[in-house]
């Protein structure tokens, strides 16, 4: 009966110290979502940029790009939404 005791006393000690670690770390970990989504959400505006300023030069000067790197503009960059198998 000791022993059980004891065990409940170290796991209510832990979950104690888990739950403050949790409250101090979630704060940030929420903010440096935001930050990552935020940072992705600017990416995505800038190569969409890029990819119609690359359209606009081949349209106006289509020997720009002469290695025939615009055949195929298809956007080769993983998608970061879907988990790693």
């Amino acid at each position: 009966m000791g022993r059980l005791q004891d065990s409940n006393a170290v796991l209510s000690h832990f979950n104690e110290y888990s739950e403050r670690c949790y409250a101090e770390l979630s704060g940030d970990f929420t903010r440096n979502v935001r930050l990552l989504k935020s940072m992705k959400s600017d990416l995505d505006h800038i190569f969409a940029k890029l990819r119609s300023m690359k359209a606009k030069l081949i349209a106006t000067y289509p020997d720009a790009f002469p290695d025939g790197s615009t055949v195929n503009m298809i956007d080769q960059r993983p998608d970061l939404e879907t988990p790693l198998p």
